[in-house]
C-alpha cells in the first residue's frame, strides 16, 4: 500500500491486477483534492484526465479502462476497448489488458475474479444495487462456478456512519435468496438513533449476497470512507462537491 493506492490483500492469481485509489497524489484542487477520477462531480475536466492518465501509467494499462455511467442499477456489461462510457454498475471481461473500473465515494466497490485468473469483474454496489441483486448478476457473468470465484470488498462507508430508513431494510428482505440470506441481512442491520432506522453494514450485506450465490472466498471490507478523511472521499460526509476513488481489476 502507498498513499495513492491500495493493493487488495487477497489470494488472487498472479495474472490478475487489482487496485483501489485514494484521494492522494493527484492534481485536483479543493474540494476535490487531489486525485479525483470522476468527470461528473464539478471538477476541472483537464485535471481529472491528468489524474486518470496518472492511474493508467502507474498500473501499466495498455488500454482502457472501461469507465461507466453508474446509476445504482443492476446492469453488468462486457467491457470494451472502444473508449465509450457505458451505462451500468458493473463490467466484466475475459480480455487481457482491459481493465474494469468503478468509481465510489461511500458506495461499495466489489472486485471478482476466477481462481484461474481468466475472468474478472468490477461492481459498483451501493445499497440500491445490492438490494436489487447486482451481485448475482455479476456472478452469473462468469463461466467459473461461484465456488471458484474470489471477491474483494474495497473502501466503503462503515456501518457506524450509514444510518438508513426501514425502506432500505425492506428492499433487502424483498430480494433475499433464502431464509439464511434473510437472517444475514437482519444481522447486518443494527438499530439506529432514529425510530425505524438502522445502521447498515454494506460489507456484511455484500458478504451475505456473495455467500447466497455460492461465493465463499470473500476478502477485504475493513475500511471506512466516512471516518478516514485523509485517504478517502465521502459523499455522506462532504456532500456533492467531493471526488471519487477508482477500484479496478484486469488480467495482465
Amino acid at each position: 500500500m502507498t498513499n495513492a493506492f491500495i493493493s487488495p490483500d487477497w489470494p488472487a492469481p498472479a495474472c490478475v491486477g487489482a487496485i483501489a485509489t485514494t484521494r492522494s497524489a493527484g492534481v485536483s484542487t479543493a474540494p476535490y483534492d487531489s486525485n479525483n477520477l470522476a468527470l461528473h462531480v464539478g471538477d476541472d475536466s483537464q485535471k481529472v484526465e491528468s489524474n486518470r492518465q496518472g492511474l493508467a501509467q502507474a498500473c501499466h494499462w495498455p488500454q482502457g479502462p472501461q469507465w461507466l455511467e453508474q446509476i445504482h442499477g443492476v446492469k453488468v456489461v462486457a467491457a470494451q476497448s472502444d473508449g465509450r462510457v457505458r451505462t451500468a454498475d458493473g463490467s466484466f471481461t475475459r480480455t487481457r489488458g482491459l481493465p474494469c473500473a468503478v468509481l465510489t465515494a461511500d458506495c461499495l466497490p466489489i472486485l471478482l475474479c476466477s481462481e484461474k485468473g481468466d475472468e474478472v469483474a468490477a461492481v459498483h454496489a451501493g445499497w440500491r444495487s445490492l438490494a436489487r441483486g447486482i451481485v448475482p448478476r455479476a456472478v452469473n457473468r462468469f463461466n467459473a462456478k461461484p465456488q471458484r470465484l474470489l471477491a474483494w470488498l474495497g473502501p466503503a462507508i462503515g456501518p457506524e456512519y450509514f444510518e438508513v430508513g426501514i425502506d432500505v431494510l425492506e428492499a433487502f428482505f424483498k430480494n433475499a435468496q433464502s431464509d439464511e440470506h434473510t437472517d444475514a441481512i437482519a444481522a447486518a442491520m443494527q438499530p439506529g438513533r432514529k425510530p425505524m432506522h438502522f445502521y447498515a453494514d454494506l460489507y456484511a450485506l455484500a458478504r451475505a449476497a456473495l455467500n447466497a450465490c455460492g461465493v465463499q472466498q470473500v476478502y477485504g471490507g475493513n475500511f471506512c470512507t466516512y471516518r478516514d478523511s485523509k485517504r478517502f472521499y465521502s459523499y455522506r460526509r462532504d456532500g456533492k462537491h467531493t471526488g471519487r476513488m477508482a477500484t479496478a481489476i484486469w488480467i495482465k
